[in-house]
């Protein structure tokens, strides 16, 4: 197989250390909370989508590769608005979707079946999860005021610093280290506390 000139291998720079690596150097405060300047709590996301009618794929929804979240090409819907979309989202799977800072106030989500899903920062007031599937979501920062979390399985979905006041967990069906980590969400109120058996 000839290579052409621009596909040739170019090496690149090497780096040489001043002192040699130790396991505390890397272990250090810097570099254990830092990579180029990034926090390493925080994902290295792809760049936003360019593809023209990216908001609509949620509609269609994506099954490649369910079980991992593993797919051709992102399911990108963030920065997008469904608010009050009232049929569409109904009953999609929507697996490894990038969601964060994206809108679903007042959507119908029913029977939707999200797994793996990063949905940071999106606002979902009001949002109908009647009979979903919410596998491995993280909603951190999350506005879920007055989601409906009615017979909705959370497994392994994690709510840090979601704002879930008034949110619904009627039914819902949660493992027991995940309702622990549930419950130390502030917003939660004393009467849904209950609805969850919080203690």
């Amino acid at each position: 197989m000839e290579i052409k000139e621009t596909e040739k291998y170019i090496p690149s720079k090497m780096v040489t250390l001043s002192t040699p690596l130790s396991h505390n150097s890397l272990s250090s405060p810097e570099l254990s909370t830092k990579r180029h300047g990034c926090p390493l709590h925080q994902p290295m996301l792809p760049p936003l989508s360019t593809e023209l009618n990216r908001c609509e794929r949620a509609f269609v929804g994506n099954t490649i590769g369910q079980a991992n979240g593993v797919y051709d090409k992102p399911l990108d819907l963030r920065f997008c608005d469904y608010t009050n979309e009232e049929s569409n989202l109904k009953g999609k799977s929507l697996m490894a979707a990038l969601m964060s800072d994206a809108k679903f106030d007042g959507a119908d989500m029913s029977e939707a079946v999200m797994s793996k899903a990063y949905a940071v920062g999106a606002s979902f007031k009001g949002t109908d999860f009647l009979n979903a599937v919410l596998d491995r979501v993280n909603f951190g920062k999350a506005n879920l005021q007055g989601a409906i979390f009615k017979n909705t399985v959370l497994s392994g979905s994690t709510f840090d610093n979601a704002q879930l006041e008034d949110a619904v967990f009627e039914d819902t069906i949660i493992g027991y280290i995940d309702l622990q980590k549930l419950c130390t969400n502030t917003s939660i109120s004393a009467e849904r506390r209950v609805e969850l058996g919080c203690r």
